[in-house]
Order: structure tokens, then sequence, then C-alpha cells
């Protein structure tokens, strides 16, 4: 049974150590990857998505249970700890959303279980703006609702228990509800975000620069209150992205609370 992940600390682009020796993630909360463009946040991830085994372009090492991965952990599809979602993702597979899942469900050895669909189903709705069928081809989806299928995929498919997502918010869906799915799924999710909503939402910040981890921050009261100041701003802009989206045109008797 997985118990922790650790990342023990590489070098940068200059080839000088990383200010971290040793970082401990836990199950069932969110850690937030943030930095300047080409600071290094997008490496950082794929080092934990590969496992690495501290013989690659950073020297850092990904240890599960403090010891290094096997290789069979690193290869196999249905052993793998990882599920990695991307900025841009769109499918190629020309068949139906609930044929798709049906076979994801199958090829981790989850039960193949209809309620299990469906509440995958249900879940990527609630993040997506256009509703997504069943008999959807996959094809057809767009990016923002691919990437909502496969954030409520992770999170219902238990086999993975290590999430990476590379920019939620440039998917277009509910970034904070698909948070809140994240978490309660009990698993080790990591986000690289440049929105500062998102940044205080993580219970750890894992901060880059120049290619290396350059500190860890654990958020702390003020940050968690100006983390609900922000929320409410949230609702705000929300409101007023879909109105936009439903075609209505912003009058003055409009109230958003500004």
């Amino acid at each position: 049974m997985f118990k922790n992940l650790l990342i023990i600390g590489g070098q940068d682009k200059n080839e000088n150590r990383e200010l971290i020796g040793e970082l401990y993630l836990e199950k069932g909360k969110i850690y937030t990857i943030v930095g300047p463009t080409g600071s290094g946040k997008t490496q950082l991830i794929e080092d934990i998505e590969c496992l690495s085994d501290g013989f690659g372009l950073t020297k850092r090492k990904i240890l599960i249970d403090d010891g290094i991965s096997p290789q069979h952990l690193r290869s196999s599809y249905q052993n793998r700890l990882v599920s990695h979602l991307s900025q841009n993702m769109h499918f190629i597979l020309d068949m139906s959303v609930i044929n798709f899942l049906k076979m994801r469900l199958k090829c981790t050895n989850f039960p193949d279980d209809i309620k299990s669909v469906e509440k995958i189903l249900e879940y990527a709705n609630e993040l997506s703006g256009e509703k997504i069928l069943g008999h959807f081809s996959l094809t057809t989806l767009s990016g923002g609702q691919s990437r909502a299928l496969m954030i409520a995929d992770v999170a219902i498919n238990g086999t993975t228990p290590i999430i990476l997502i590379d920019e939620i918010e440039n998917a277009g869906i509910d970034r904070l509800r698909a948070m809140k799915i994240l978490v309660d799924s009990d698993k080790i999710v990591l986000v690289v975000t440049h929105d500062p909503l998102l940044a205080l939402y993580g219970h750890k910040r894992i901060v880059m620069k120049n290619g290396g981890i350059s500190k860890i921050i654990n958020r702390n009261p003020y940050e968690l209150s100006l983390l609900k100041q922000l929320h409410s701003i949230n609702k705000v802009t929300e409101t007023i992205r879909d109105d936009l989206r439903r075609g209505k045109q912003l009058e003055k008797e409009c109230f958003y609370g500004l």
C-alpha cells in the first residue's frame, strides 16, 4: 500500500544544489508549484511523473515509501502511480465517452461498474461548461471538456495515488470545484499554477527558481483569510464570465456586488 512520496533535492540550471534537501508529500493534500515562466515548474512534475532515479537532467530522486521506486512502477500501465493532466488535452480516439470510460476502468483493474461511469460523468459535468453526454465521440470534446473528463476520471478511478496538473486555470473549467473533488479523493495532488487563488489553495507552495526548488512555504492564517476574500472576488468574476458566455449584454442595472 502506497504511503508517501519523497523528493530528494537535485540541482538547478547552473548545477548548484537545490535549496531543499528532502520534501515529503502526503495523501489528501494539495501542493501548488509556483514561479516565473521558465523557472522549472513543468520539469519538476515531469521528474515526479517518471519517478526520477537521480540520473536525469535535474539529478532529483523521487522515492516511494522511502525507497527508489522499482522499474515496474515506471513502465507498467496497471501498476503506475502517477496521472499527469497536461495543459493541452484533446482526444484522438474515435470512440464514445462511455466506452472510453469503461475501457479505462478495465485497464486499471477497477470494477467495470456502470455506477462508476455515471459518477465520473456527473463529476465531469460539474466542472465543464457544456454538458458531456455518454454517447458523445471523444474527438468532438473541447479541450476544457477533455480536461474535465480526465480530472473526474482520476478522482474516481483510484488506482493512481499521485495526480499532476499543469495550469488548470487555462482549461475553462470550474477549477475550484476540481480542487475540491481531487482533495476529497485522498490523493497527492500537485498543481502548477500562475493563478493566485489556486496558489493559495495549496496546503504548501513549492517555489521554483532557475530550474530548482528555492523554498517551501506553508500556508499561514493570513493567507487563508486572503483565500476567503479571493473566493468572494472569484464568485463575482465567475458570474460575469457566465453571463458573457450566455451572450448577455452587461448593463449598469446588473448587480455583481462591485
